[in-house]
This record gives structure tokens, C-alpha cells and sequence, in this order.
């Protein structure tokens, strides 16, 4: 049986991470992670954006060099899943029959995209945007002559995908089953900003539509028929609908956790030595004013590796990050900071008109969120509010004379 000091199950932001946390942190034991794709570590964000709009090779996606984790000792053992965990033994088994015994297993293994539940979502050119793999097979059947893309979802994913590929002068069609876009993590200011955004370039953008079926001829997509009967041709279509949590092994091995995994806040699960962190990792948030959430983002993950790799290492920290995240579509930067769930008012900094504005998110008369458009200034200035719990005038909040870091 093979033998880990510290077991990474997962390869992508939180898995690296974690590796590079314990060695800056002096853990001198073995490391090894395992992760389900054949590549080493890359960053996610761009597989959506600069990736697939062809403006940055994969080989610049890398979080380290390739050969950087070999200097560093940490035994990547790549295109492999972890599939059962004994946490009595201290064991993991792989799917090619191998065990691996450990002494702290760090379980980074994200999610895997939410399928359509609908007839016809199996068929080939039903595309995810969440691997590399993912992204070629779709680059892959755009240099093939497909040309009409329906995009099913209105988050962010979604959003982007639709951006990039406008861009590259395909037909777009992107359908929201909810009211307006981003409707689960923006307020109507800024759904409407990106609605209009997205029309004037082209993009068919239709909300309040459900889709019904996956039309295709033979295995291959023809079309979207939509629940009244509408039938959008299309020969690719992806689906930006959410994930879910990749933690069947922990659950089953008697994990607690309902929506992902169930954390502490120094990112223990339920089981001993054994800790979850980024996508799948459910915690109480203090700025969801302790709200038990998942967190899908870069940052999420990198903070909670770091966290579990200083607690393994005897220097406990507990997990206290400001959440933060950005979206780049056509050239807009959209930069977020807090959580905006529970806001009772809004107020709006700037004209979005100009295409440079931000939304400062209220509950009860303090700062919990921001969005900002292409204002850099707003979003650093804005992120002491929130972390200050700030409770400004509103007025001067609107006011753009008013520089933010003068309302603290």
C-alpha cells in the first residue's frame, strides 16, 4: 500500500493550493495528489474566457510550471479519481485499484457541471465550459463549421461563454429560466446592465424560458425546443446551470453534509483528519452573517487550502476571507467584493450608461457587497466598507465626488 503524510484529492486551484501552502509552511512530510484529469494544475477562470476566446495558450494556464511540483516533492498522480474512503484505516482507493494510506487527506474535488435533466442532453455537441477538455471538444466543433450556439443558463459561465463566442461571429441565443440574468447573485441593476450589453452585441438573449427537449438527428444536436413549443436550431449547446459538489466518497464514508461537505471553520469535515475545502466545502460564512454556504470561486478555494495547510502544519488560523470575484465579458471587468444575498436596498455609484458604474449592495443601512464595472477604484476603496461593516449615508454613497475610503 502506498503511503501519504498529506492526501490531496483534487487538481485545480484548491488542490495546488494546499501543496503549496504545507511547503511554504515548512511541512516537510510526503504529499501526494491525486487529480482526475492528465493535466497538472492550470487556472479555471480563463477556460471561459481567454481560452476559448483564443487569446492565451493552455500552456499559459498553468499554476506552476509542471516541473515545479517535482522540485517541490509533491507526487502528482493525474488522470486518476479517488473513489471510496476508509476514514477508520486512514485510506483512500483510486479507480485503478490502488490504496493509498494517509495521515491528513485535503479533499479539493470541486464539482462536475449540473446536467440537463431534459430528453436529448447526452447528445454530442451538449457542451460544459468547466475543463479543458470541456473547451477543445467545443473549440473543436466551432473549427468543425458549428455556428449556432444556444446557451442554456444566465450566470456568469453562461454570460461569458456567450460573450466570447459572439465574438468570435457566431449566432448566439442565450436562455434564462428565472425573470433576468444573474438573478441569484446580482441585483436588477446590474442584470439589466448585462441584458442590454449582451443585445447590442448581438447575443438573442431570452429570460422567463424553460427548455423542454434536446432535438438532435441521430447523436448529434439539431436543436433547443423550448416549453412553448419554440424550436431554436443549433448545432452546439452549452449548459451553464451550477454544479455539483463532487463529494460522493465523503458522504458515503459518513461525512456530514447535505449541500457539499460540512466544514468547521480551520476547514475540518465531520470526519477525523480529514478536511474539504473550495467548491464543495459547505461553512459558516461571517459575511453571510454566518450562513452555512458554498463558495465557487478562486479565491474561496485558494484561502480555505491555505487555511487546512496551516492547521495540519500546528498553526491554526480560522477561515475569515473576504469574498471577492470578477467576470470579463466584451470589455467590461466586473469586480465583486462581499456577498449581496439578504440585501434590502441598493445604491447606485455612477451612470451605467457610461459603462463605468458600481452597485453598493445595503442590509439594514450597512455595506455588505459591491459591484463594480469597470471601476478599480470603487471595488478597492468599496472592499474596506464591507470589511468595516460600514453603515454610510446612502447619499454620499451615490455620490461619485465622495471617494469611498472617505465614508469609513
Amino acid at each position: 500500500m502506498d503511503r501519504a503524510d498529506v492526501l490531496i484529492v483534487g487538481g485545480g486551484h484548491g488542490g495546488a493550493q494546499a501543496a503549496l501552502a504545507l511547503r511554504q509552511h515548512g511541512f516537510a512530510g510526503s504529499i501526494v495528489l491525486v487529480g482526475r484529469e492528465p493535466e497538472p494544475p492550470y487556472e479555471r477562470p480563463p477556460l471561459s474566457k481567454e481560452y476559448l476566446a483564443r487569446e492565451k495558450e493552455f500552456s499559459r494556464l498553468y499554476i506552476r510550471p509542471p516541473q515545479f511540483w517535482a522540485e517541490r516533492d509533491v507526487e502528482m498522480r493525474l488522470g486518476r479519481a479517488v473513489v471510496t474512503v476508509d476514514p477508520t484505516a486512514q485510506t483512500a482507493k483510486l479507480d485503478d485499484g490502488t490504496q493509498v494510506s494517509y495521515g491528513d487527506l485535503i479533499w479539493a474535488a470541486g464539482g462536475d457541471p449540473r446536467r440537463l435533466s431534459c430528453e436529448g442532453g447526452s447528445l454530442v455537441g451538449v457542451h460544459a465550459v468547466r475543463t479543458r477538455a470541456d473547451v477543445d471538444r467545443l473549440m473543436s466543433e466551432i473549427d468543425g463549421g458549428a455556428s449556432r450556439v444556444v446557451v442554456v443558463g444566465g450566470g456568469y459561465i453562461g454570460l461569458e461563454a456567450a460573450a466570447v463566442l459572439t465574438k468570435l461571429g457566431l449566432h448566439v441565443t442565450l436562455l434564462e429560466a428565472l425573470p433576468r440574468v444573474l438573478a441569484r447573485v446580482a441585483g436588477e441593476e446590474l442584470s439589466q446592465f448585462y441584458e442590454a450589453e449582451h443585445r447590442a452585441h448581438g447575443v438573442d438573449l431570452r429570460t422567463d424560458v424553460t427548455v423542454d427537449q434536446i432535438e438532435g438527428d441521430g447523436s448529434k444536436v439539431t436543436g433547443v425546443r423550448l416549453g412553448d413549443g419554440t424550436v431554436l436550431p443549433a448545432d452546439i449547446v452549452i449548459v451553464g446551470i451550477g454544479i455539483v459538489p463532487a463529494v460522493g466518497p465523503l458522504i458515503l464514508a459518513g461525512a456530514v453534509g447535505a449541500n457539499g461537505v460540512d466544514v468547521d471553520e480551520r476547514c475540518r469535515t465531520s470526519l477525523p483528519h480529514v478536511y474539504a475545502i473550495g467548491d464543495c466545502a459547505a461553512h459558516a460564512n461571517s459575511f453571510a452573517d454566518g450562513a452555512v454556504i458554498r463558495l465557487e470561486s478562486v479565491q474561496n478555494a485558494n484561502d480555505m487550502a491555505t487555511c487546512a495547510a496551516r492547521d495540519i502544519c500546528g498553526d491554526p488560523h480560522p477561515y475569515a476571507a473576504t469574498p471577492w470575484f470578477w467576470s470579463n465579458q466584451y470589455d467590461l471587468r466586473l469586480q465583486t467584493v462581499g456577498l449581496s444575498t439578504g440585501y434590502d436596498a441598493t445604491v447606485v455609484r455612477g451612470d451605467p450608461a457610461t459603462r463605468s458604474f458600481s452597485v453598493v449592495y445595503l442590509r439594514g443601512g450597512r455595506v455588505i457587497a459591491l459591484d463594480c464595472v469597470n471601476m478599480v477604484k470603487d471595488y478597492v476603496q468599496g472592499r474596506k466598507l464591507v470589511e468595516a461593516r460600514a453603515t454610510p449615508d446612502p447619499a454620499a454613497l451615490a455620490d461619485t465626488a465622495v471617494a469611498l475610503k472617505e465614508l469609513l
